[in-house]
Formats: C-alpha cells, structure tokens, sequence
C-alpha cells in the first residue's frame, strides 16, 4: 500500500487556517560574540573554524527541510531564518514581531550527538513564554496531527496569566468544535470566581463566539492531572492556560501547574504568562 500522507505540521495547519505569514527559524547557538574569538586572533577560539561551518550546514539543512515540509502543504507565505545566537535569545527577539510562537517541548530521548548546538535548546518553552511578551504553542513530541484545536480545554482560575492565554487563544477557540472551560477546585478561590464558578468567563467567551461549555473538577488529584485527565477524556486537540513563573536571581522557575503539562501533555498546550 503506498505511504501514509506525513502529518501535517501545526504551524502549516495554522498559516493555513488564518491565512498567515509563517516563519521557520534555527539558531547555530552560537553568538557573534562567540564568532568574534573564533576568527580573532585574541583568546582561545571556542570551537574549530571546521565544526562552526558543520553547525551552520546542519541549520541549512533543517531550514531546507521546513521549506520543503511546509511547500508540500500548501503554505503559500513563508520564510526561513538562521539565527546566529543561542536559541533561547534568538527566539525571545524574534518573537517580539509574531503573533505566536510554535515550539517542540523537549524530546524524552538525548539529541544526536552530532548536533552540537541542541543542548542551548533545552528548556526553550518554558524559557520563551516566561520570558517574552508572546504566548507559546508547544508541541510534545509524540504529537499525531489531527485537528487543531479540535476540542479545547481551557484551564481557568482567574489569574491575570489564564487571562492572558484565553485572550491570546481566542482566534482558535473560535475554530474550536467545543471548548471546555475548566476550573480545578474553583470552591478553594470563592472570592475569585463568585456565586457560579466560570459563569462570567463564559459568557465573556460566548460573546466572542467560542461554543463554550464549564466544567467545574472537583478532586484530590494536582491541578496539572486534572487538567491532562480532563483533556484525555474530551479527546481534546488543544490545551490553554496561563504559564506560571517565580522569580529567582532574576531568572523564572516554573510553577507546578506550568511543569506538569510540559512535562506530560500529549497534546499541543498554549501558554501566556
């Protein structure tokens, strides 16, 4: 039987749906700074002249391969960019002039050993969406692509960071076969959410035009379980929620909540902090 068609990468599902300018960037890892004591003759030279040209030649390749990817998919607007920085820095700028940022959450299984440059990529998700102005899609590494958003599990507590996410996802809750507005032991935060928990958020959401259902979860479980439960049961294609971060010589840590989905989701979870 010939091959199954290959999946259809989220980026191209989203340029098509909205019609957007898509761009494919890879940074070398490597910053100008470091490119200045490779060909200066003042100081050690961080890596050989020979590895540096393998670094960027494997970037080509990889933007090579998006070009071709996103071509067979029908993408009519796109670009590539190599990016000659540490990824974290490089993207934290670009994503000053996107309207979203669509990253892999970090593979279970080690980089291959010849690219050097992926070990400046570790953490990238976490990194762009605590500390950029973007909201970020992430995207597991055993992700199937099937329809996106599909359902949607929206995890709602009243924080100005869900506030944020729900805004930033509106354009795809409004794609949405349904979306779930789901709040985990909402009772706990009676100041926050009144009378009837979620109420005034969907209606907030209704008014956009998201078919918007509440679910209120009460259980023992962690938020983040909850949550990934609750997505497994909906056959959710989508998950959104704020991204939660503590301060810590002025680096972010993440919050538990914020872990747990990027460390177990299944399905592509877009976060705003």
């Amino acid at each position: 039987p010939p091959n199954p068609r290959p999946p259809r990468p989220p980026g191209a599902l989203l340029a098509n749906a909205f019609d957007a300018h898509l761009i494919g960037s890879a940074a070398t890892g490597i910053s100008w700074f470091d490119y200045a004591l490779l060909v200066s003759s003042m100081g050690a030279p961080v890596m050989p002249e020979s590895d540096f040209n393998g670094i960027r030649d494997t970037v080509r390749q990889r933007l090579e391969a998006f070009s071709t990817a996103v071509q067979r998919q029908g993408v009519e607007s796109f670009e590539t960019r190599m990016l000659e920085d540490d990824a974290r820095y490089a993207l934290l700028l670009e994503s000053r002039y996107a309207d979203l940022v669509i990253v892999s959450r970090d593979s279970e299984t080690p980089p291959p050993p010849d690219i050097v440059f992926s070990s400046t990529a570790r953490g990238l998700p976490e990194y762009i969406a605590l500390h950029g102005a973007r909201p970020v899609l992430v995207v597991p590494p055993v992700w199937k692509a099937k329809a996106l958003p599909g359902t949607a599990i929206v995890g709602w507590d009243g924080s100005m960071q869900a506030i944020r996410a729900i805004s930033a996802a509106l354009p795809l809750l409004r794609l949405a076969d349904a979306v779930k507005l789901t709040l985990i032991n909402p009772g706990s935060m009676a100041e926050i959410h009144g009378d009837e928990p979620g109420a005034d958020m969907a209606l907030h959401l209704a008014r956009h035009g998201v078919k918007v259902d509440v679910v209120v979860e009460d259980t023992r479980a962690s938020t983040g379980e909850a949550l990934l439960k609750i997505a497994s049961e909906h056959g959710a294609g989508l998950v959104v929620t704020g991204a939660f971060g503590h301060s810590r010589y002025r680096e972010f840590v993440l919050g538990g909540v914020t872990r747990a989905l990027l460390a177990s989701s299944p399905t592509p979870l877009l976060i705003a902090h």
